[in-house]
């Protein structure tokens, strides 16, 4: 049976972006500072990638971008990034700046002799959220999660996680105040795009989830769209698979609104003084906490001296 309490913050998130849109003249981008460029290529590439990570690589075209994980043997939460084809051929995949070199090292030593090659694209790209009304029709794009096609050297494309959380774009810096003059783009705060995101509950990699700890059916990654089920063997698809199909799921991800004192991340949620759960990220007073599901419809939740009150979006989906 599929919870359903605390579903008016829907609600809450639709008009939080009704009223970023009302205060936009034009389609917003945010340029991801925290995020940057790996470049794959190679005739081994596809079936490389394919073995290794979560999302079905051979669906990636100029037309369609994914989103993808890639896991420890155990089953556990290395890196995400998207995947998306450029113009010239190979993929990019958009991910982590600061883990970059770790995400690298650790493809390196699972790609053993395939031919492929995978390298640093250091500041050659910018990584740019857009957000907007009539989003797809200003790009030129469907509406379909992950739609893409080519642009000035780079690629644009609708976010493959949710249509609420707009389009992503990948450009060459060195186009990319042509990027922003095709499109008449107004520029936006990365604390404007983290607050409509954690309102909806969308996690961005180990700002929001523990490396080699988080699981990724706890924290949103199968209805956003991370994991292909019929693609075959990647690395820790046995325990993904297994948590799924055994509904070993008993605690998620979700958002949170905090009324009092904002506390820091990393302090556990509790009733009646026991610990149910814990903070993972703050905006304002919107946060991501992960809460044992039994706790999802508690009106006692404290974080220290806030109240914590779940918002649970309309995607997820939690069995109880």
């Amino acid at each position: 049976m599929t919870i359903l309490t605390n579903r008016s913050d829907a609600v809450f998130i639709r008009q939080l972006f009704t009223e970023i849109e009302e205060k936009m003249s034009n389609t917003a981008a945010t340029i991801l500072e925290h995020r940057t460029v790996l470049k794959l290529d190679g005739e081994d590439l596809v079936p490389f990638l394919q073995a290794v990570v979560t999302q079905d690589i051979s669906l990636v075209t100029p037309e369609k971008s994914v989103w993808s994980a890639l896991l420890t043997p155990q089953g556990k939460f290395l890196h995400e990034f998207f995947v998306t084809a450029p113009p010239k051929g190979g993929l990019l995949l958009d991910c982590e700046k600061d883990r970059a070199p770790d995400l690298l090292r650790r493809l390196k030593i699972y790609k053993m002799r395939s031919k492929a090659t995978l390298e640093p694209t250091d500041d050659q790209y910018t990584v740019l959220a857009l957000q907007g009304s009539d989003l797809s029709e200003t790009l030129g794009l469907s509406k379909n999660k992950g739609a893409s096609k080519e642009i000035l050297g780079g690629c644009v494309y609708i976010d493959p996680r949710h249509q609420a959380m707009g389009a992503r774009a990948i450009i060459p810096t060195e186009n990319l105040s042509k990027f922003i003059e095709k499109y008449d783009l107004i520029k936006s705060t990365l604390e404007t795009y983290d607050q409509a995101r954690v309102t909806l509950g969308v996690p961005d990699g180990s700002r929001d989830l523990e490396i080699e700890k988080s699981i990724l059916l706890e924290n949103g990654f199968n209805e956003l769209g991370a994991i292909d089920w019929d693609k075959g063997c990647y690395i820790g698809q046995e325990l993904t698979a297994r948590t799924k199909y055994r509904a070993l799921i008993k605690k998620r991800l979700v958002p949170v609104k905090l009324t009092g004192p904002i506390p820091e991340t990393g302090t556990d949620i509790t009733i009646a003084g026991k610990n149910v759960g814990i903070l993972r990220s703050v905006y304002g007073n919107q946060g991501l906490a992960t809460l044992k599901i039994d706790a999802l419809g508690s009106d006692q939740l404290l974080c220290d001296a806030a109240n914590v009150t779940p918002q649970l979006p309309e995607w997820i989906e939690i069995d109880a």
